[in-house]
C-alpha cells in the first residue's frame, strides 16, 4: 500500500479542486510572508454590488425551541431572516450574544458587515472575552446578517463570496465515539456509511487532552490497522486525536497512520500548542490538520506563514463566521494549502459548511457530516440529505432553506 505523503496529499487536491497540473513539489514550497498574509487579510470579502441601497438591520432577535435556538432579523424596509446558530454554544453564551455583540449591529447597514465585525470585538472591551465564547455569537449575527442582505436582494449566499463554483459536495462520515472497544467502533462506522455511498470517514484516537493516555489500553494501536483492513484500500480514512498527545507520541501515533496509508491526522497535540504541533508535522509525511479551536487571525497568519498544518480547519461557527473563514481560505491558498472546515455537530452546521464549500476555491476533497439535522428544515434544491456520497449544496434565497413556521411560531424568545 502506498502512503499518502503530504506533497501528494496537497498536489492531488489543487487537481481536484481547480484542474491544476501544479507538482507536489511545487505545493509543498510554496511559502508566503507575514506581510503578504496581512495584506489578504485586507482585501474585501463581501461582494454586495446588487445591493444599491442600505440595509438597515431594525431588530434582532433570539428565539429558542427546547434545545435548538433561531436568529431572526429584520430590516427597516420589513426583510426579515431567519438562521440557526450552533445551539450548544448558544446554550452557554447567549447573555453575551444579546448583551454584548448584538447592540453592535442594530441600526447599522448590513452591507458594512466586515467592517463591524472589527467594531463588534472593540466595543466593551470585547476582545477580553476572545475566543469561542465571543466568536460563536459573532458568527451567529453575521450569518442572520448575510441571509438578510440575500433576502432583500434575492440572491444566493454565494453570490455574496463571488458566486458558486460547484453545488454537489463530497463528504466524510466522522464517528465522535471515544472509549468504546475497536471492533465496536469498526462496527459503528460500517453502519454509518452503509448504503450513504461515502467514500471517506474519519474516527477518534487517544483519549481527548490525555496526555498520551489513551481511552482504552490498546485501542489506538488495534484501531488503525482494523479500519484499513475492514474497509480496504477504497476508502479515504481520517483520525482525529483531539489534543491527545505530545510531540514525540503524536509523531509515533502518525507513524502508524503512514503506514496503513492514512489521508489526515487531525489535532495531533494540544490545540494550542502551534510548535509542537508543527513538529509532528514536519516530521511526518501524513498531513497534519487543526484549527477548529483556533479563533485569533494572528495566530492564523503565524501557522500558515510556517506552514505549522497542512491542512486548515477553521471552524465557521466557532471561529466567527463565514467572512473570517473565507480570510483564513485565502491566506492557505496563497500557501498552496486546503482548507476542511471543522464541522459543529448540531443545528444545520453541515449545511453551512457545504455552502462554504461550494464557493470556496481551494475546498479539500471531502467535508466533514455528522448525520442529519433534526430540525424541520425543507430546500426545493436539495434533499438536505448525503446521496451517493454527496451533500447538494441548496439553492435559492440565501441558504436556500425553509424553518417550518409552525416551528419558528412556537419558539419563545430569550432575554439576556
Amino acid at each position: 500500500m502506498r502512503t499518502l505523503n503530504r506533497r501528494d496529499f496537497l498536489a492531488a487536491t489543487a487537481a481536484a479542486v481547480a484542474g491544476s497540473k501544479a507538482t507536489s513539489r511545487a505545493a509543498e514550497d510554496k511559502r508566503v510572508t507575514v506581510a503578504q498574509l496581512e495584506r489578504i487579510l485586507a482585501t474585501p470579502v463581501l461582494k454586495t454590488d446588487f445591493l444599491k441601497q442600505p440595509v438597515i438591520v431594525a431588530s434582532v432577535e433570539l428565539l429558542r425551541h427546547g434545545r435548538n435556538y433561531l436568529v431572526r432579523v429584520r430590516s427597516t424596509d420589513g426583510v426579515e431572516a431567519i438562521t440557526v446558530p450552533n445551539p450548544a454554544r448558544m446554550a452557554q453564551t447567549y447573555p453575551i450574544f444579546l448583551k454584548d455583540i448584538v447592540p453592535v449591529f442594530l441600526k447599522k447597514d448590513a452591507r458594512q458587515l466586515e467592517t463591524l465585525l472589527w467594531d463588534v470585538y472593540r466595543h466593551n472591551s470585547n476582545y477580553k472575552l476572545q475566543g469561542i465564547a465571543l466568536w460563536a455569537g459573532v458568527a451567529a449575527i453575521e450569518m442572520a446578517l448575510l441571509e438578510l442582505m440575500c433576502q432583500t436582494a434575492r440572491r444566493p449566499l454565494a453570490d455574496l463570496f463571488g458566486g458558486a463554483l460547484r453545488r454537489d459536495i463530497p463528504v466524510y462520515y466522522a464517528s465522535g465515539n471515544r472509549g468504546n472497544r475497536p471492533e465496536a467502533e469498526v462496527e459503528y462506522l460500517q453502519k454509518l456509511v452503509a448504503d450513504s455511498g461515502v467514500r471517506a470517514i474519519k474516527f477518534r484516537l487517544g483519549g481527548c487532552m490525555s496526555r498520551n493516555l489513551d481511552s482504552l489500553p490498546g485501542r489506538t494501536e488495534a484501531l488503525i490497522p482494523l479500519v484499513r483492513k475492514t474497509f480496504g484500500d477504497g476508502m479515504t480514512l481520517y483520525a482525529d486525536s483531539n489534543s491527545s498527545y505530545d510531540t514525540r507520541e503524536a509523531i509515533r501515533i502518525g507513524r502508524l497512520m503512514e503506514e496503513h496509508g492514512y489521508g489526515f491526522y487531525e489535532e495531533p497535540c494540544e490545540f494550542d500548542d502551534l510548535w509542537s504541533t508543527k513538529e509532528v508535522a514536519d516530521a511526518l509525511t501524513i498531513p497534519v490538520a487543526g484549527g477548529e479551536q483556533e479563533y485569533s487571525m494572528h495566530r492564523w497568519k503565524w501557522v500558515i506563514a510556517h506552514r505549522g498544518l497542512d491542512i486548515v480547519q477553521p471552524d465557521l461557527h466557532y471561529g466567527g463566521g463565514f467572512i473570517r473563514a473565507t480570510q483564513v481560505a485565502r491566506m492557505a491558498a496563497a500557501a498552496g494549502l486546503p482548507i476542511v472546515p471543522h464541522m459543529s455537530g448540531v443545528g444545520l452546521g453541515y449545511l453551512d459548511v457545504a455552502h462554504f464549500a461550494s464557493f470556496t476555491p481551494n475546498i479539500g476533497p471531502f467535508m466533514e457530516f455528522k448525520g442529519n439535522t433534526n430540525l424541520p428544515v425543507s430546500s426545493e434544491t436539495s434533499s438536505l440529505k448525503v446521496e451517493n456520497g454527496k451533500v447538494r449544496c441548496p439553492t435559492g434565497v440565501g441558504f436556500g432553506i425553509t424553518i417550518d413556521p409552525a416551528f419558528v411560531r412556537k419558539a419563545e424568545r430569550v432575554e439576556a
